[in-house]
């Protein structure tokens, strides 16, 4: 049972974890990762299948590499949607030295088995729950979604050694927080009460 104490640690986790994109040269320690993941696994997952597996990236040439293969796809789908306040992130895109990365020191793809129904959700959970971890380390993270389009490149999936029996899931970025401004305001949840 959680006592009143525990509970007002973990609530200010939640409320002060970030996305980061703005990190240090400081490595972050092995032990560090390994209490990170360990964080994730314990994560709900339906039938207890715990359908995961972890590659952890320090190469920041292969991320570089990644980074490079996705940014001219990302700039093609993004601009024919054209939405509002993606001006910013296609100039970014368009800069030769912009990595998807932010040049964090570690990148960790969390994998999904594809043959389990519930890989993506539960991987998703366990993604989150690694986030917080971090946070609560002292260590930034950042999910990077559209790194996930380097499953369209079997070279840079075999450099980075994801088995073709699982898919990536959640390509989460870590790393010592640089000096960030100050976090937005979340606006207020809808919620409707039903007797």
């Amino acid at each position: 049972m959680v006592t009143d104490t525990e509970s007002i640690g973990i609530f200010s986790v939640i409320r002060e974890r970030r996305s980061v994109r703005n990190y240090t040269d400081r490595e972050i320690p092995d032990e560090a990762l390994r209490a990170i993941i360990a964080a994730g696994i314990q994560a709900p997952t339906a039938l207890g299948l715990q359908p995961w597996q972890f590659v952890v990236v320090r190469d920041r040439e292969l991320m570089r590499q990644a980074s490079d293969y996705c940014k001219p796809i990302l700039l093609e789908k993004i601009g024919e949607e054209s939405r509002p306040g993606t001006e910013e992130f296609l100039a970014a895109l368009r800069n030769p030295e912009f990595n998807i990365f932010y040049n964090a020191p570690v990148l960790v793809l969390v994998l999904g088995a594809r043959d389990v129904v519930s890989s993506v959700l539960d991987c998703a959970l366990c993604a989150e729950n690694m986030m917080l971890a971090a946070w609560a380390l002292g260590i930034g993270s950042c999910w990077i979604g559209s790194a996930a389009l380097i499953e369209q490149n079997p070279g840079i999936l075999a450099a980075l050694k994801v088995p073709e029996d699982h898919q990536i899931v959640a390509p989460l970025i870590f790393g010592y927080p640089a000096p960030l401004s100050p976090k937005p305001v979340r606006r207020e949840p809808r919620i409707t009460w039903v007797p």
